[in-house]
């Protein structure tokens, strides 16, 4: 590559995480036919790891329709199947004294409610199935300028030490919470603050887990556990930003004593099986999802609280929604056709939106000192169990 090159393409995209990863690999398989060209830039060597034989303490829950759009993609022949653990129920607390809220498959007829699979695993699959399309990628490559015109949109990045200019038709931006992108494209941000961090680790149990994925909600505070394969489980554990930081100065083992306790040894005792990792708690959502030839997605749209486990099918649902949109297209049609954005940004803030809710929603519900909507809320949890369809439209939302 000479010192300065131009590469020109109809899709580029920035950022190679899992949603950008899954947004080059959607553009490549779908639009190869029409000789759509893609081009996908990280700031990162974009590299093909073996699995470690400890688990990543980095664990997602992908729904149903996240692992049949994966499957679709060809993304899914590439995960490692022995280190995927299939949630067959969800058991709910509120208090340790009141009976757990039970949905399971059975309850609406699926064949699990998601499954639980390692970053690494989906990473290495998604990495691997980007290598059999045709797709060029800038690594080690850093954002500089951006400029929009009426017939793309210019990009510049500097690839060590070498200027490259990047000419695309649309720029997708999956480069994080921290978005280059966003900021470069003056879109801003509205911010609500949790004042809590999540920590995150894996256990080994005491007990079988049975595939269930286990969550108690406390004021402020909840705490989950995620089945992994064998006698194993990953935590999430949301709370207070003095009480985690208190926990992160304790050894593993009284750590591990401290969520046996606040998960009331349901799996008899836990054991610490990796580093305990901290993140802070923000829900965060651009003020627009797109821009004249330009789309977020990802973090670099919205960013959520953990208590729903949904941020990476919310952002893997940006993808499915943005290849609905341009499937719409006819072939001489612009693909940055500014009321086809539109269309998709409006359908994307309601999913959002109706997230950010449920989230907070939760969040707030159950930090309730009130003891008429702790009796509420009690009472409930006992109905639901007794109402199949109440708990059939629950997994729909959980699971969708």
């Amino acid at each position: 590559m000479a010192d300065k090159a131009i590469v020109e393409a109809d899709f580029a995209i920035v950022g190679a995480g899992l949603v950008g990863l899954s947004a080059a690999i959607m553009c490549a398989t779908h639009f190869a036919r029409a000789n759509k060209k893609m081009v996908l830039i990280d700031s990162q060597t974009i590299e093909i790891k073996p699995l470690s034989d400890d688990f990543d303490p980095r664990i997602y829950a992908l729904t149903p329709p996240s692992v049949a759009w994966l499957q679709k993609l060809g993304v899914w022949q590439f995960v490692d199947q022995s280190r995927v653990t299939p949630i067959v129920s969800m058991l709910l607390w509120q208090h340790a004294n009141t009976e757990a809220l039970t949905l399971a498959d059975s309850d609406a007829h699926v064949e699990n409610l998601g499954v639980i699979i390692e970053n690494q695993n989906l990473m290495q699959a998604l990495q691997q199935q980007l290598q059999t399309l045709d797709v060029m990628r800038l690594t080690d490559a850093h954002c500089k300028t951006l400029e929009t015109n009426a017939d793309g949109i210019d990009l510049t990045v500097l690839q060590r030490q070498k200027v490259v200019k990047v000419q695309a038709k649309l720029l997708l931006a999956a480069d994080g919470a921290n978005s280059w992108i966003r900021q470069a494209a003056e879109i801003g941000v509205t911010k609500k603050e949790f004042n809590q961090t999540a920590l995150v680790a894996n256990f080994t149990t005491q007990l079988p887990h049975h595939n269930a994925a286990m969550q108690w909600f406390r004021p402020h505070d909840t705490l989950a556990l995620l089945p992994l394969n064998g006698r194993n489980v990953s935590l999430v554990w949301s709370l207070s930003t003095e009480r985690a930081d208190a926990l992160l100065k304790q050894s593993a083992h009284e750590f591990a004593v401290a969520v046996t306790q606040n998960c009331h040894a349901v799996l008899g005792e836990l054991a610490v099986l990796s580093q305990v990792k901290s993140f802070a708690l923000q829900q965060q959502t651009a003020t627009a999802f797109v821009a004249d030839r330009l789309v977020l997605l990802g973090d670099a749209a919205h960013t959520i609280h953990p208590l729903a486990g949904q941020g990476v099918n919310l952002g893997f649902r940006d993808v499915m929604a943005l290849e609905t949109q341009l499937n719409q297209h006819h072939s001489m049609q612009d693909m940055a056709d500014k009321q086809g954005l539109k269309h998709y940004a409006r359908l994307r803030k309601l999913d959002v939106s109706s997230m950010n809710g449920l989230t907070s929603g939760l969040d707030s519900w159950f930090s309730q000192q009130n003891q008429l909507v702790k009796n509420v809320s009690e009472w409930g949890f006992k109905r639901l169990n007794g109402f199949r369809m109440a708990k059939k439209l629950l997994i729909q939302q959980v699971a969708k």
